[in-house]
């Protein structure tokens, strides 16, 4: 039975495809998730921008998207991440600011939290059934594309909550944080959201056991085997 393990080892061009397919939506799913409790608490801009919904227009970033885990994926780095076009928040809509502001950055990596439990938990019930299945190749052959697709969603999940809750500008972790610090220190602190993602792609492309990729890694290692992965 082809393991989702295999989608890093043996990478194709079937993989890869299916790999950005899923980043993308588990991507514009989190970006959804940030407008609607946006909304929840006193905020509508992402639904007025029409921002909540599937179409990938409306959320497609040629940097994020497309442009970054292409580059990661050509280079050979061990994760590969991608993001959505955030969805505009009013934070003077919001109920309260600060407070409200970390709940809306928290829903989009708990969104993905989610999702990754229950591709892994499909996961773990496709490996229990399959026996009954493994004399039959056609049924064998749909349970293992079954199994590397829900443990590709499973995977994906998890590296964009992980990335998202690293406390660099802008990341979501950025905003989270940013409520344990003083406001003004934390309006600076904020304001380096123009030239963070710079440093994050950086980080990303470096090398070593202590690089941001090491860590991400390590720490979806750790992830996965919570999950029983």
């Amino acid at each position: 039975m082809i393991s989702y393990w295999e989608f890093l080892n043996n990478m194709d061009i079937f993989a890869a495809v299916l790999a950005l397919v899923v980043l993308l939506f588990s991507a514009i799913l989190h970006e959804i998730a940030h407008g609607l409790v946006a909304e929840r608490l006193g905020d509508p801009t992402a639904r007025l921008a029409g921002r909540l919904t599937l179409n990938p227009k409306s959320h497609i970033d040629p940097m994020m998207s497309i442009a970054l885990p292409l580059i990661l994926l050509v280079s050979g780095s061990p994760i590969i991440i991608g993001a959505a076009k955030p969805v505009p928040v009013d934070p003077f809509n919001l109920k309260d600011g600060r407070r409200d502001i970390a709940l809306v950055s928290l829903a989009g990596p708990a969104t993905n939290i989610l999702l990754a439990i229950a591709a892994s938990l499909i996961v773990k019930f496709i490996y229990l059934i399959y026996p009954s299945f493994a004399n039959n190749s056609s049924s064998a052959g749909i349970f293992s594309f079954l199994a590397f697709f829900f443990g590709t969603v499973t995977r994906l999940n998890l590296l964009l909550a992980i990335f998202n809750l690293i406390p660099i500008p802008p990341l979501d972790g950025s905003k989270i944080f940013a409520m344990i610090l003083p406001e003004k220190l934390a309006n600076v602190f904020l304001s380096l959201g123009t030239i963070g993602i710079f440093i994050i792609f950086i980080l990303l492309l470096s090398q070593g056991p202590l690089s941001l990729g090491g860590l991400i890694s390590s720490l979806l290692s750790f992830s996965e085997k919570l999950l029983g992965m």
